[in-house]
């Protein structure tokens, strides 16, 4: 594909990338503001929808409350201006799975670098624009960051996703040349590089479906509370849908709290406050309804959820080792300690990013944190990963050793030896004989002439065998006129 039409294609998709993000936004909002409060205030509507975009690719927000809120609700005036940073990570799943499709798509074309560039620059500068024009008295952020943090979103996702449809098709350039030289890496070592990378995406699919599956659980096992906060907000359909629509766009973000709490080292819910497998300390909360599917108190049972990210490092090793080439010698070590190792600490620092994208502030004074701790989650998740991997890993492969051993019965030094020559060991041409008289050569070891030699050992096909079976008869004949164990011979 000719390298101008590539760049379009990657300039269309992140204009839709940008614009689907902000319409996903904009659209409800104004549907909303029409039912529930008439002609809607464009002024007003696009810099709320711009800072829920900007919240959503991790841009903190600053929250001005107007003094006539606060006389009318009577909040302190201290708590007037707040940070909101905790991200609805809905909209940065969405920009990053686009960038990368994006990505994939110019690299298998040819023109990876190509693409690459262009989507992201056209990013960049919707992503400039929306910043420049979005601030207000109301909500704010910094200029710098609502510009390089959506970029980045859609600049590492897409360089990925390039490198992957490059290395799919090939590029006659550093991906192709990177490929040589694995390709010429010692047999053994030759797979660690695409194993570690495939563990890695194993291990991280495999927690975040870990996380789902936990939060599904929660939800169902409180779901007495969770309805309660719903009734408790006396919220009309207006507001239910917003709460709803709220919710599901954190939905991600749950899911990755769900994971720290399996992992062992849980999350926050707010200064001096934790929630984790092991025992739960939390204060007042916001009354939003998923807050309902937190526990208040936890079971020593639960301290087995850390088996779950041990199991997804299992089935990876496995999943690994089965990829692994199987030779007649013993499998060397190194390349699989090697593996087990990489995987481990690469999840681990996924596990540290996914901490810093799901931490933030959610409100004023001790809401202003909330979220895993990067570190210990890294370490947590490299650490199980690492016990899963290195149980299927480093084991002994089972039947390892010779694919195609020869099976050989055991025989007695009296009975009698037959002997056939393989067929390779007797040539024989076939136009040879299809055009000429058949050469008077004896078989091997039995004097009879190759011409009436059986087809599986080197005859022609018309062969006739009569003379091969009467030697055989002969010789079985000898054998049993021969003294010797009578018991054995029945």
């Amino acid at each position: 594909m000719h390298r101008l039409l590539v760049a379009l294609l990657a300039a269309l998709d992140a204009v839709l990338a940008a614009a689907g993000g902000i319409a996903v936004v904009l659209a409800p909002l104004t549907l909303l503001w029409v039912f529930g409060l008439g002609a809607p205030d464009w002024g007003a509507l696009w810099p709320a929808s711009a800072a829920v975009w900007h919240l959503g690719h991790l841009v903190p927000v600053t929250v001005t409350l107007p003094d006539a809120y606060l006389a009318a609700t009577g909040i302190d005036p201290s708590f007037a201006t707040f940070t909101l940073s905790l991200a609805p990570l809905a909209f940065a799943a969405f920009t990053a799975l686009f960038a990368a499709r994006s990505g994939v798509r110019a690299g298998e074309a040819g023109a990876a670098l190509t693409g690459w560039l262009s989507g992201s620059l056209v990013f960049t500068g919707v992503a400039s624009i929306v910043a420049l024009t979005a601030n207000a008295d109301l909500v704010a952020s910094e200029t710098w960051l609502a510009i390089l943090l959506p970029a980045l979103l859609f600049l590492v996702p897409s360089f990925i996703g390039a490198v992957i449809g490059a290395w799919r098709v090939g590029d006659d350039g550093p991906v192709d040349a990177v490929r040589d030289r694995i390709e010429r890496m010692p047999a053994a070592w030759a797979p660690v590089p695409g194993l570690v990378l495939r563990g890695l995406a194993l291990t991280t699919l495999g927690l975040v479906a870990v996380g789902g599956v936990v939060v599904v659980a929660g939800l169902i096992a409180r779901s007495t509370q969770v309805i309660g906060l719903y009734q408790a907000s006396n919220a009309d359909g207006i507001g239910a849908t917003v709460i709803a629509l709220g919710q599901l766009v954190y939905l991600p973000t749950l899911v990755l709290w769900a994971v720290a709490f399996t992992a062992g080292p849980g999350f926050a819910l707010g200064t001096d406050t934790a929630v984790t497998p092991a025992a739960t300390q939390v204060g007042a909360l916001p009354g939003i309804p998923v807050l309902g599917a937190v526990p208040d108190s936890t079971s020593s049972w639960l301290l087995l959820l850390v088996l779950l990210p041990v199991g997804v490092g299992a089935l990876t090793g496995w999943i690994l080792r089965s990829r692994m080439p199987s030779t007649v010698e013993p499998e060397p070590l190194a390349p699989r300690l090697v593996v087990a190792l990489a995987v481990a600490v690469l999840t681990g620092g996924v596990g540290a990013l996914a901490a810093l994208a799901s931490a933030g502030a959610i409100g004023p004074g001790r809401l202003a944190d909330t979220g895993p701790q990067p570190g210990p989650l890294a370490l947590a998740l490299g650490l199980e990963v690492l016990v899963g991997l290195a149980i299927l890993l480093l084991s002994p492969r089972f039947g390892a050793g010779s694919d195609h051993a020869e099976v050989s019965a055991p025989r007695r030094d009296d009975s009698p030896a037959f002997s056939f020559t393989p067929r390779e060991q007797v040539p024989f041409d076939r136009d040879e004989h299809a055009t000429g008289p058949t050469p008077a050569v004896s078989a091997p070891g039995t004097g009879i002439a190759h011409d009436v030699w059986p087809r599986a050992y080197g005859g022609p096909d018309d062969a006739d065998t009569s003379a091969v079976d009467d030697e055989v008869r002969a010789r079985i004949r000898a054998a049993w006129a021969e003294p010797g164990d009578d018991e054995h011979r029945r």
